[in-house]
């Protein structure tokens, strides 16, 4: 039984700790806040509650497997899980409106003819047959094993098969996403919908590797789930595995060092002093703050991929309102940007103000959000740069008029509007410890390997990173996949190549 000393409570520090216990070995979770689930966090006002995290979850499988792995019950009995249908409802700027099926290519293809025009369907569900190609072949090097030592490999290699395109008496073939929307779908609107899922993940699709494809892909291959009472719930469900399986938890707890002795991690230091030994050590946490904890050394990425760099983070509006939810609402609505090409210059360029940002739109049919049925309780979300030294007075700018486009998905919302509260990167890097309050995204093949994450082996021994910032990045899915990696190299040796 070896001791493990595990740093930070956030999605894939829990489900490393739950695989390590069951595999025999006493692990004990350091985490500097009072609770934990890292991004996963609730915010509560007058009998209103909110996810301030994410807010649906994609691949459950990932978490339905780490129940089987480390207990009797499985995770459907230990949340409710709801299949979102549809799944998204778009409003795009020429005020055409489409909601899509979950999980239904058929549903898909009708629905987009029906909206968007004959033709059109068919596109994108053509574009999806060629999404499902790249995913085959990079689902498991990037998302089941241990990043690969020639991970030059992924960088260097386009697995989307992207149509020959002829432009200007050449024939040209899609490499980013935006490409694909213009050269392959041919619609602004499928363009629109194709995008908007990098933007989710704070990706800029003018040069986002047509690799993101995948993105799309997963969402309609494995639906949209809802976790009933909000996605802490999850976050409640994997801590109370990880206390069933006699992981320790000391919340409160600052570590300020990761200690080495014999060239080997060997235990971490606390703020107040302690000295807790551990055999291994594992590190749910941002780049910079590694690189505090081991003294300045360079740590991350034993196969040579440095950290990504963090430019993109969240801001999110919480909204208490009064009047019944609607029969029929749509759980997510996008409401996409009037002008695409202004949205991302302020985004990713030089512009200073985004005149009208892409919105999502959360409005769960769930009782345990609200004081009463006369009330709803809406979250909306957009991507902002990672400055959580922005002035507030900013961002209250930027909420007022995401409560404006929100309007055209909730045409009376000012009207029955009690309340709202604004969670900027600011509490993003509160709640995660990252200090620009980015957001990480998955990985990601291609692009000269600037979308893989550093493996999660460091260079220390018996030093491992676990989280969104490590490999494979960020999501909920990828970080209970960071966890199992990370348990399989503990308790297996280098030599561990992933589930089969």
């Amino acid at each position: 039984m070896a001791r493990i000393a595990v740093i930070g409570a956030g999605m894939g520090a829990l489900t490393a700790a739950a695989r390590l216990a069951v595999a025999g070995h006493r692990v004990v979770v350091y985490e500097r806040t009072d609770t934990y689930g890292g991004a996963l966090r609730r915010f509560e006002r007058d009998g209103f509650s909110f996810d301030t995290g994410p807010g649906l979850l994609p691949l459950p499988a990932v978490y339905r497997d780490l129940f089987v792995k480390t207990g009797k019950e499985p995770l459907e009995a230990c949340v409710e899980l709801v299949q979102v249908d549809p799944s998204s409802r778009h409003v795009f700027a020429d005020g055409t409106r489409v909601s899509l099926p979950n999980a239904s290519r058929a549903g898909v293809v009708t629905a987009l003819d029906e909206c968007l025009g004959p033709g059109t369907g068919n596109r994108w569900g053509d574009f999806l047959v060629r999404a499902r190609e790249a995913w085959d072949r990079t689902r498991r090097p990037l998302l089941e094993e241990p990043l690969w030592p020639n991970w030059q490999v992924l960088a260097e290699r386009e697995p989307y098969p992207a149509v020959p395109h002829k432009r200007l008496l050449r024939t040209r073939r899609a490499g980013t996403l935006a490409e694909i929307g213009a050269w392959e779908l041919r619609d602004p609107r499928l363009a629109a919908l194709l995008e908007s899922h990098a933007l989710t993940h704070g990706l800029d699709p003018r040069v986002t590797p047509a690799s993101a494809a995948v993105l799309p892909y997963m969402e309609h291959a494995f639906g949209v789930w809802y976790v009933r009472g909000g996605l802490r719930e999850l976050a409640r469900a994997v801590y109370e595995r990880c206390v069933a399986r006699r992981v320790e938890f000391r919340f409160g707890a600052d570590v300020t060092g990761v200690l080495e002795k014999d060239g080997r991690a060997s235990g971490v230091e606390l703020a107040d002093g302690t000295v807790a030994e551990a055999d291994f050590v594992v590190a749910g946490v941002a780049p910079g703050t590694l690189d505090r904890l081991t003294a300045g050394t360079v740590v991350r990425g034993e196969g040579g991929v440095p950290p990504q760099p963090a430019s993109a983070s969240r801001l999110t509006v919480l909204l208490g309102l009064r009047g019944a939810r609607p029969e029929g609402t749509a759980h997510r609505t996008v409401v996409h940007a009037a002008d695409r090409e202004a949205e991302l210059d302020a985004l990713f360029g030089t512009a200073q103000a985004n005149p009208q940002p892409t919105v999502t739109v959360l409005r769960p049919d769930d009782p345990a959000l609200v004081p009463d049925r006369d009330h709803e309780a809406v979250t909306l979300t957009t991507v902002v740069p990672a400055r959580p030294d922005e002035p507030g007075e900013v961002y209250a700018a930027l909420a007022d008029t995401m409560i404006s486009v929100a309007e055209r998905a909730i045409p009376d919302l000012r009207d029955r509007l009690l309340w709202h509260e604004v969670r900027t990167p600011a509490d993003i890097a509160e709640a995660t410890g990252t200090e620009s309050g980015a957001v990480p995204v998955q990985a990601l093949a291609a692009a000269d390997g600037r979308l893989l994450h550093p493996s999660n082996s460091t260079r220390v021994p018996g030093l491992f990173t676990v989280g969104g910032w490590a490999h494979p990045g960020g999501g909920l899915p990828h970080a209970g996949m960071s966890g199992a990696l990370v348990a399989g190299l503990v308790v297996e040796g280098p030599g561990f190549r992933g589930s089969q």
